[in-house]
C-alpha cells in the first residue's frame, strides 16, 4: 500500500470512528428524550442516528477493502467497491425513511396523535442538541471527504446532513404538538422522510456515476493537458484522455516528441512526464504515456 492510500485509510477510518462513538451517544439520549417526553417524530429522529452507526460501519469496510492493493483477478485495484459501499448507505437511507414514513402515516390514518400526550421540554432540547452536533459532523466529514476524495465518507455526510433536517423537523413538529396541534409531531416525521429520500438520492446517484466509466473534471484535464504541453521536450499531444476508477483517475496520453531522439531519450523524458503527473496530481493513479515522433520544431 502507497502513502496515499495509507493516508486515505487513516483519515478515513479516524472520521468513522468518530462518526460512531457521536452517532451512538445521539441515538442513545434522543431515543431516551422521545420515551421521556413523550415525542414519536424524536423516536423517529434517534432511529435515524442510529442507523447512522451502521452506514458509518459500512463506510470503514468499504473504504478498507477498497484500498487493497492491485491483485491478478482485479489488476486495476479495488476502488470501486467503495462506490459499492456508498450505494449500500443510499439503500440503507432509503429503508430509513420509509420505515418513519410509514409509521408517521399509519398514526395520522388511525388518528392515533389524539391520544398521543404533548412531547416534553426534554425533546425540544434533544432536538437542538441534534441539529448542532449533527451539523458540525456534516461539515467535519465533508472536509475530510474533500480532502481524500471518497465518495463513501461524503455519503455519509450527507447522512449526517439528513440527520440535522430531519431534527429541524422534529424540533418544528415538537413546537406545534406543544401548541396545541399534536397531529405536527407525526407531520415532522413525514417531513424528515421527504429529507432522507432526498439524500439517498442524491448518494446513489453519484455513487453510480462513478461505477460507470467517465472522464474527470474539465479543469483537472486542462491542469494536465497544460502541465504537458508546456514540458520543454514536449511538442505537442495528439491524445489525453482520463477516466474514472472508484475515486481515482486513469491518464492515457499520447505526446510528439523530435523524431530524431534515441529511444533511451524518449523512454526517460516519457517516464519523467509518467511520475510528475502521478506525483503533481493526488488522484491520479496511474498513467499511460505513448510517444509519437515529430518532425516540428517547437
Amino acid at each position: 500500500m502507497n502513502k496515499k492510500e495509507l493516508d486515505f485509510t487513516k483519515v478515513a477510518n479516524k472520521v468513522s470512528i468518530i462518526a460512531i462513538l457521536a452517532n451512538l451517544i445521539l441515538a442513545i439520549f434522543k431515543l431516551l428524550a422521545g420515551i421521556i417526553a413523550h415525542s414519536s417524530a424524536m423516536i423517529s429522529d434517534a432511529i435515524h442516528s442510529a442507523s447512522d452507526v451502521f452506514s458509518t460501519i459500512v463506510v470503514i469496510i468499504g473504504i478498507k477493502l477498497s484500498g487493497k492493493e492491485a491483485d491478478k483477478d482485479h489488476p486495476y485495484g479495488h476502488e470501486r467497491i467503495e462506490c459499492v459501499a456508498a450505494i449500500l448507505l443510499s439503500i440503507v437511507l432509503f429503508a430509513t425513511g420509509l420505515g418513519i414514513f410509514i409509521n408517521a402515516l399509519k398514526t395520522i390514518i388511525n388518528g392515533e396523535y389524539n391520544n398521543m400526550e404533548v412531547p416534553g421540554l426534554l425533546a425540544l432540547i434533544a432536538a437542538i442538541v441534534s441539529i448542532i452536533i449533527k451539523e458540525l459532523m456534516y461539515w467535519y466529514t465533508r472536509y475530510y471527504a474533500k480532502q481524500i476524495n471518497s465518495s463513501a465518507l461524503m455519503a455519509d455526510a450527507w447522512h449526517h446532513r439528513s440527520d440535522s433536517l430531519s431534527s429541524i423537523g422534529a424540533l418544528i413538529g415538537i413546537i406545534f404538538a406543544r401548541l396545541g396541534f399534536p397531529i405536527m409531531d407525526s407531520v415532522a416525521s413525514i417531513i424528515i422522510f421527504i429529507f432522507i429520500i432526498k439524500a439517498s438520492i442524491e448518494i446513489f446517484n453519484d455513487a453510480v456515476s462513478k461505477v460507470v466509466d467517465h472522464s474527470c473534471d474539465e479543469e483537472i484535464e486542462n491542469e494536465i493537458y497544460n502541465y504537458v504541453i508546456n514540458h520543454k521536450d514536449v511538442i505537442d499531444i495528439d491524445l489525453l484522455r482520463t477516466r474514472l476508477f472508484g475515486n481515482k483517475i486513469y491518464v492515457d496520453l499520447e505526446i510528439q516528441l523530435k523524431g530524431d531522439l534515441t529511444l533511451n531519450k524518449a523512454h526517460k523524458i516519457a517516464e519523467e512526464i509518467h511520475d510528475d503527473i502521478e506525483d503533481k496530481f493526488s488522484d491520479v493513479k496511474h498513467v499511460m504515456v505513448h510517444v509519437n515522433p515529430s518532425n516540428k520544431k517547437k
